[in-house]
């Protein structure tokens, strides 16, 4: 006990280094977006190519939430969160060095490892912490102020990097947050577990991890080539039978990885589904941002950084003052007008971008989208974490962060797929002024980036025929992400409507259903009927 109330005076400075560990995630995740068009040049990746990269790491970081969360509950949380930044340091070196797509995709998803036990490990070790409900809100501000911070400053720290040094650097900045997370989270987090553990669900990882990569491989596939193509095909069978095979199980285990149960309070529902659709929403649109800022606008990395900043400040006070608006109004109508308020930023970006849009346009629709994301994250996490039991803290910090994950994953794969379909299409109707070899188109079909290369290769020969090839594919690109941001917008506002009506007004506690005595037991105890 005295031990206990000792890490308890420690818990603010705890949560400092909890959102360390934190912040290594989310600028990961933006700087590599920022260097997306870097690495396309350097290694010749086309878009399928960059969606494997970020896609990759999220499928391998959403399959293994579950599991990790019941191994922290089973074995230590910290224990877990220190294993998890040492493996993504590992692997951050890994990526770093390599030199092809297939080793930067191989090594991303072994960072999703590293990253599947990081995340859930400090959201659970904050609601073991911090046991007061105020308290938590606040806390669970802060990590989700920390990580829309990190979203936001990922694009500045990559930017500079990335102008002064190559895209290997965006992975190289990893290792001295890893080592201060270690060093600070040894001697200041207190590590907890579950009183009563669950085993460790391995049919249900590897049922849910194949089933969800057949998934997403189809859909990125499906843009490439055609939603009839054989391999296409087969991947969403494999799906459709890995995924039914996964429910089936979890209905009848004994100790699933996913507690069905959880599913009856809507607090828990409800937040999950709204972090799920904005989650789709919000990686597939940003996904390709940094391009269009810097491939069509022309913005070098360091630049393109600057001008995201703005969103880093409102998906920062969004988060903060967050809880404060959830306990005046409500958690249901907190999460409901960040959603919407993120759906107007969106679709006002789709009114305006065009290849010559102004900033200050741009930088509206992205602060107005930002804003309204911090305002939900920290509601929404906070309706899920508060309506678990603190034992399985765990597994309802994996949960929060697998639906955030597969939603994203998703969300770069579909949207994703839709602007390369959409883009593609654009170009097979143009009118080449003068003919370019098939190989020269397959480039400029494949990306926009693409695109620059064949126009820089050829300006010398043409400078008119380069200047008309990277005006038609600017052109096709932003055409294509309007109507993404379109779709974007939408799903945010139905997202919306589901909060508006299924999530409660209050966060509501978990409790354990009822067990009534069978009859014969009745009988026994001398109280039968």
């Amino acid at each position: 006990m005295a031990e206990q109330t000792s890490w308890y005076k420690k818990r603010w400075v705890a949560l400092g280094f909890l959102a360390l560990a934190l912040l290594v995630i989310s600028l990961d995740n933006t700087v590599l977006n920022l260097a997306l068009p870097s690495i396309s040049r350097d290694l010749g990746a086309t878009l399928n190519g960059l969606q494997w990269i970020v896609d990759a790491y999220t499928l391998v970081f959403a399959a293994l939430l579950l599991t990790v969360g019941s191994i922290g509950d089973r074995f230590g949380r910290k224990k877990v969160l220190q294993v998890g930044l040492l493996v993504f340091g590992i692997f951050s070196l890994g990526a770093a060095l390599s030199r092809s797509t297939g080793q930067l995709i191989a090594m991303r998803a072994l960072m999703g490892i590293g990253g599947a036990a990081i995340m859930p490990s400090t959201l659970s070790i904050i609601t073991a912490t911090f046991r007061d409900t105020k308290e938590r809100a606040q806390a669970i501000a802060v990590w989700a102020a920390t990580f829309a911070l990190g979203t936001g400053i990922g694009p500045l720290v990559g930017g500079w990097l990335l102008t002064h040094f190559t895209w290997s650097s965006v992975f190289y900045i990893n290792l001295p947050v890893v080592v201060i997370g270690l060093v600070g989270g040894y001697f200041f987090i207190f590590d907890s577990k579950a009183e009563n553990p669950r085993k460790i669900d391995v049919p249900g990882c590897i049922l849910s991890l194949t089933g969800l990569f057949a998934l997403v491989y189809g859909i990125i596939q499906a843009g490439i080539s055609s939603w009839s193509a054989h391999n296409v095909l087969w991947a969403f069978g494999a799906a459709l039978v890995l995924l039914s095979f996964f429910v089936y199980w979890e209905l009848h285990s004994t100790h699933a990885m996913l507690p069905l149960r959880f599913f009856k309070n809507m607090s828990f529902t409800g937040a999950n589904i709204a972090l799920t659709l904005v989650a789709f929403a919000m990686f597939g649109s940003f996904f390709f941002m940094s391009q269009y800022l810097q491939t069509v606008h022309g913005y070098n990395p360091l630049q393109a950084g600057v001008r995201l900043l703005p969103m880093a400040v409102a998906a920062f006070i969004g988060a903060m003052f967050s809880a404060r608006l959830a306990q005046q109004i409500g958690t249901k109508l907190t999460v409901g007008f960040g959603i919407f308020l993120a759906a107007a930023g969106l679709f006002y970006f789709y009114k305006v971008a065009q290849v010559d849009t102004s900033y200050l346009k741009i930088a509206i629709g992205m602060s107005l989208t930002a804003l309204g994301m911090g305002v939900t994250m920290s509601p929404a996490t906070n309706s899920i974490m508060g309506s678990v039991p603190v034992d399985e803290a765990g597994v309802g910090s994996a949960m929060n962060d697998t639906n955030r994950q597969i939603g994203g994953a998703l969300g770069v794969a579909i949207l994703g797929t839709l602007l390369n379909s959409a883009y593609a299409k654009s170009i097979d109707k143009i009118v080449w002024p003068s003919p370019l070899p098939a190989q020269a188109v397959t480039a400029i079909r494949g990306s926009v980036q693409g695109a620059q290369i064949v126009a820089g290769s050829v300006k010398a020969q043409s400078a008119p025929l380069a200047q008309f090839i990277v005006s038609q594919a600017n052109q096709a690109f932003t055409s294509s992400m309007d109507h993404t941001l379109l779709i974007a917008a939408i799903i945010m506002a139905v997202a919306a409507v589901v909060v508006l009506v299924i999530l409660p007004t209050r966060v509501r506690p978990y409790s354990e259903p009822k067990k009534f005595p069978r009859a014969d037991e009745k009988d026994k105890s001398g109280k039968g009927g």
